[in-house]
Order: structure tokens, then sequence, then C-alpha cells
């Protein structure tokens, strides 16, 4: 059986050391890249930001009060993309086996690659150095065998980390590992796990798959395997996305239902335009939204035919609407557009060749 070699290459603080970079001025203080409104949301922070306890995803008033020097900047879309274009255009040198899973991060097979290297650690090595290059910003790299151990260990030095779990370590490594660092396990799932006794990996592997499947669902099998080292995931270059969606968090609530169909439509003429540039189309329309209180409902609505129209999306949220209920306040409403044209027409194009394995 071949052992594939997979990279992981993670962009550290991708926004916010893209703004360092351009703007000197920025270099060496904390810097939060989104909105400093009161409704605002931290996209990425940087590392003198995250000292203070500054993350991703945390409202800005928050952060503000984390670390009173923080700066705020506003996001530059076009520049990140441009940028993130750059870094894998590198990745193509090595490989066509490229997944993106966002513009900072992607999964790279190089089990057998462009230059023939032997040594994945080689290649990531340089993929390091070429991005540190061309663009000035630093990534953090893992090596494994398989997608879920090369995630975990680029995560392990960060930043500008390079870190190898080699095939004859990859179990002992999984043993050992605290089960909040399992890619996949988050706040509320490692807090259920370790109401069990799981605490790290070990703990886990001991739980029988069935047990696993009746406490957390079907990802009780994906848990069971990684306990084990186990990923059979193939790096996927025509991965594509799920859904496609737009929202809008709002400076102030909404507080009746007109407010609601306006808002509405300025988030369908924002997904429509997103659709067309990705000629995408689905059958599932999903109506996002958030109270003041920060619950949030979704309703969704599936269709026999293709929604790839504006009157078909409006015709359809227009009605979930009735009864929706208001109760303090909307803060955000979404859509977005799921069972789409590109994954159900998808079809595998790649062959399982048989490799001959090599060192890491």
């Amino acid at each position: 059986m071949t052992t594939r070699k997979i990279i992981h290459i993670d962009m550290d603080a991708f926004y916010a050391s893209v703004e360092q970079r351009d703007f000197p001025e920025l270099r060496g203080k904390p810097v939060a890249v989104g909105s400093p409104s009161p409704r605002g949301v931290v996209t990425t922070a940087s590392y003198e930001a995250r000292k203070f306890g500054v993350r991703s995803a945390m409202p800005s008033v928050t952060a503000k009060r984390l670390c009173k020097d923080l700066i705020f900047i506003l996001l530059r879309f076009d520049i990140y993309q441009k940028v993130s274009r750059q870094i894998q255009q590198i990745f193509y040198e090595y490989t066509d086996l490229v997944e993106p899973l966002s513009l900072d991060e992607a999964f790279l097979d190089v089990t057998t690659n462009k230059k023939n290297l032997i040594f994945a650690v080689q290649i990531a090595k340089e993929i390091k150095k070429k991005i540190k290059e061309k663009t000035g910003l630093t990534a953090s790299a893992g090596i494994s065998i398989n997608k879920f151990l090369a995630k975990t260990a680029s995560e392990i030095k960060k930043p500008d980390g390079l870190f190898l779990i080699p095939p004859e370590k990859a179990v002992s490594f999984v043993e050992k590992l605290p089960i909040e660092k399992f890619f996949g396990v988050g706040k509320v799932t490692s807090g259920k796990m370790h109401e069990m006794g799981i605490r790290n990996g070990y703990d886990l592997k001991q739980r029988s798959e069935k047990e696993l499947i009746s406490r957390f669902g079907k990802v009780g099998i994906y848990y069971y395997q990684i306990a084990r080292a186990i990923d059979n995931r193939e790096v996927d270059p025509s991965r594509i996305r799920k859904s496609l969606g737009a929202e809008n968090t709002f400076a102030e609530d909404l507080a009746d239902l007109n407010s609601v169909d306006l808002e509405l439509d300025k988030i369908l003429t924002v997904l429509i335009r997103r659709m067309n540039r990705t000629q995408t189309k689905g059958k599932t329309l999903t109506l996002k939204v958030k109270y003041s209180d920060f619950q949030q409902i979704t309703r969704s609505h599936t269709v026999p035919k293709w929604i790839e129209e504006a009157n078909d999306i409006k015709e359809i949220y227009t009605e979930m609407l009735p009864g929706l209920e208001i109760r303090e306040g909307i803060r955000l409403l979404g859509l977005t557009l799921s069972n789409l044209n590109h994954d159900i027409e998808k079809k595998e194009k790649r062959d399982d060749n048989a490799q001959l394995s090599f060192d890491f």
C-alpha cells in the first residue's frame, strides 16, 4: 500500500500580515482586520494582537476591550486574492494535486511531484522559502501521511513553522495529542469528550465506533478513525464549495418585516453577482436570521428546478417571511444557495494509480 506524502500549508495571520507588509507603520503592532464598529467582527488578528487574547470571529468591541491599542484595518479582499494567487502558483510548480481550503491554506499531495524530489520536507522548505521571497510573508507547513495529520502538524510550530509527523510516529503522536487539538473537534465537542473522560487520542482510541456514533452521530466514525491516525480522504484538486451565500450584519437592529425585505433585496443583489461570476445555480435556498440576543434560526426550501434567477430566489424567501419573529430585533440576515450544479454534476476524473513509497 502506498504511503502518501501530504503537505498542509497555512499562511500566518494572512490578512493581518499582508497589511503589516504593505504598511510598515503597522509592523510590530497589534492589528485586527475587520470593522471597528459596535457590530464589527475581527476577521484576522496579528500575532501581536493575539498575545492579548484577540482572535478571529471575535466581536470588535470585545477585541478592543482586551487590547486598548488595537489597530483596526478594513478588509482589502482584492489584495488578499492577488497574493493568494501568487502563493498557489508556487504550489503548482511541485504538484497539480492542490486542494485550496481558503485563500490562505491548502493541501498538497506530493507523493509524486513534478521535480521528482524524494523528501516531502524538502518540498515544504522550498515552498516556504519561495513564498517568503515572492510575497514577503511567512507560512507554516505540516507534513505527514494524511490530511488530518498534516493539518494538525501545521499548527504546532506557528508562526513560520515546519513540523513532520513521519509514518512510524503517527499513531503515538495521535495518542498523546490533547483532544482539543484534534482538527474537527471544537469547544462543544471537546467539552462533551472531557465529560466522558476523553482527554487525548489514547482515551478516544479506547471507545468503540458504536459508542462514538451513538454519542456524536455519523461524525463518530471520523473520530474513531483519526484516533487511529487513519484518514483516507484524498487531496482533491477539483474540490468545490458546497454552498454560495451572502449576508449582512446591520449597524442597527431591524424592527419590522418591511426593513427585513429591503435588506434582503440588497443581499440578493450580492448573491446574484456571485452566482453570475461563478456560474453557479442550486436547488436549495436557506434564509439565515440572527437576533440581537445572538440566537440564530435558519429556514430552508428545496425546489426540483434550478434556482438561478433573482426572481426565483425572491419568490422563495418571500414565502419564508410570513410568521418570522422579530423579537427584540434582527442583527443579521443571510441567503445561501446549496445543492449546487457544480457539486451535483461533478464526476471523478482521477484514477487510483499505485505508486512506490519513498522516505519522507
